[in-house]
Parts: structure tokens; sequence; C-alpha cells
């Protein structure tokens, strides 16, 4: 089973699934679980990962072009080629003419593949989100839509870390940022997938640690809306401190609060997953639902510094607050 493929064999893993089965917070580290088994090609940062309606999945990573793998199994990954291989020529503006790409934002709606996806560099704000579409996910299919949002030097929020929501009565919203000001959030339109208004809603801001808030990820579950974000700090290889946040709102827009009532405009969030052992700096997290579960796609640093992909599955307490096994 699946399932038992993820499942920590240890005194750990029991403790994770207890904890999501009795409503209790992890105290430490030194409960969370390790990665699940993945194999083949597991390179991957920031990674987005849909189940395809013809049957297995397709993941999108940060890269040159956008990176594509495709999985049978969510457990083999092979390499599926660069959503752009040609460029993206209209990014460069943005990336100073690298043609590395960030944070994309995959998912399948109305019969057709949807793909956000970021253009910055390093430590800057002068950045910008991209949106393309295609109809077969594959390399070399996607057309390029517009731009949806940037952001200035001047801004004080940063246009990247993309993530499309959709409510219940099928209203679309794009999630982003990082540090500055956080975590915003805007209307999209549901036939073009471009800003629908003007309005922009803070979600999430932190005044510490460099204001490191980022990642953002919302996911729907039983009257709540879960945002799923990335605490501290990115891309440091094995001595990256990023960690895995939850907290949730009956509204999409919002207010978010932690499991202790602390909003996430003033700071608040939950721990879920964090360095613990070999495993360093989880996250940029994403949720999917699957037939066996829920599932949490992250990223990791081994040892090495080598950025890892991680699959583990989400267990619920009583009170509607996730734990990850």
């Amino acid at each position: 089973m699946r399932i038992r493929k993820l499942l920590l064999t240890g005194v750990t893993g029991v403790l994770a699934v207890a904890a999501g089965l009795y409503g209790i917070q992890s105290a430490s580290a030194a409960t969370y679980p390790n990665p699940g088994v993945v194999t083949g090609s597991t390179g991957a940062h920031d990674p987005s990962l849909i189940k395809r309606p013809t049957g297995g999945y397709l993941l999108a990573t940060t890269g040159d072009g956008i990176t594509l793998k495709t999985s049978g199994d969510r457990t083999a990954f092979a390499d599926a080629g660069k959503a752009f291989p040609n460029g993206t020529s209209w990014a460069s503006t943005y990336t100073g003419g690298s043609a590395n790409l960030w944070a994309p934002d995959l998912s399948y709606r109305n019969g057709k593949y949807w793909l956000y996806y970021s253009a910055s560099t390093f430590g800057s704000s002068r950045s910008a989100i991209f949106l393309a579409t295609s109809t077969t996910g594959a390399a070399g299919s996607w057309t390029h839509v517009g731009k949806v949002i940037e952001s200035t030097t001047s801004s004080g929020w940063n246009a990247i870390d993309p993530n499309l929501s959709v409510t219940t009565s099928g209203e679309w919203y794009l999630t982003f940022g990082s540090f500055w000001t956080g975590i915003k959030m805007v209307k999209l339109s549901s036939s073009t997938g471009l800003r629908a208004d003007s309005t922009m809603h803070n979600i999430a801001e932190r005044f510490t640690n460099s204001k490191s808030v980022e990642a953002p990820f919302i996911h729907y579950r039983n009257g709540y809306y879960y945002l799923f974000m990335s605490f501290d700090f990115c891309c440091q290889g094995a001595s990256s401190t990023y960690r895995t946040m939850v907290a949730r709102s009956t509204s999409i827009t919002g207010p978010y609060k932690d499991r202790a009532g602390t909003l996430t405009t003033a700071g608040g969030g939950t721990e879920i997953l964090a360095t613990h052992d070999s495993i360093r700096g989880p996250g940029h997290p994403a949720v999917m639902t699957d037939s066996d579960a829920d599932v949490l796609i992250y990223h990791y640093y081994n040892s090495s510094g080598a950025a890892k992909l991680g699959i583990n599955l989400l267990s619920w307490s009583s009170s509607g607050w996730p734990t990850v096994y």
C-alpha cells in the first residue's frame, strides 16, 4: 500500500501519527517523520505536484525554463523536459537574462493545465508572476498567456511564489509573496486566469527574523481554508532553516489564525515540519488531495546541500489541524 511506503518505521512515525489522531501538536523536531520514499529523478526545488486526468502525476519545479517530471505512482519520478525549452524572452527583464524561473504552481482546470510561475533575481523585489496554459502539460506545449502581476523595488512586497486557489463558490484567487510585507492575495478571472480587479489582500506578515515568510499554498478542507507557508531561510543548502507552518480561516481572504489563535498578519503560524536529523530546511509546501490521503509536497536539503523532493501524508485531528506523517 502507498501509505505503508510513507510511514516511518520506529518511534518517530508512531508519534507523528498519534499526534494527528489525537490533536497533539508535535513537541519537537524529533517527532517529525522523514520524507516518504521517492526514487528516480528526485532533485527538486519549489515543487508543485498534480494528478493528471489521464492518470499518473505531473511535477513542476524551479529550473531553467521550468523543470518537468512525471510519475505513474507518486514514488518513481522521471525527467520530462522543460515547459519552455525555447526560453521566455518576456521574463528576461526580471531575471537579468537568466533562463531560471521560480516556484511554478500547477493545476488542471476547465480542461487544461494552468502554470503560474515567477521571474526575479535573488534578494530583489523587482519581480513578476506569469501564466501559461497547455492542453497536455508536456514539455514545449505551454502557451504564454501573460503577466499577472509585478512588483518593483519600491512596492514593499514581492511578486513571487504564486499559488492559485479556487473557492467553493468558484472564485479564483492568487496568493503570493516573500519577505517585505509578507503574503498577498489578488482575485483572478476564472476565464482568463489574469487579474480581475485592483484589490490586494494582506494575508500574512512577520516582524522578526528578517520578516521571513513566503511560499504560500491554500488548501480547502471541511469549511476551512488552510494557509501553508514557509518561515525562515531557504536556499542555503544544508544550512537552510526553512520550516513549514499552517494557519486557517473560514474565508479565503482571511483573517487566518494559527492553532493558538494568533493572526498570521501578526506573525502567527503553527509549525508542522522543520529541520530534523539529516533533513534540512523542509519548506515551500504544496498540498494535493489524492485517493489515499492529503499529500504534502515540499523540498528539503540533504546533508550535502542538494535540494530534494519531499512527499509525506497529512492526518487531521478531530479539531481540524494537520500533522505530517
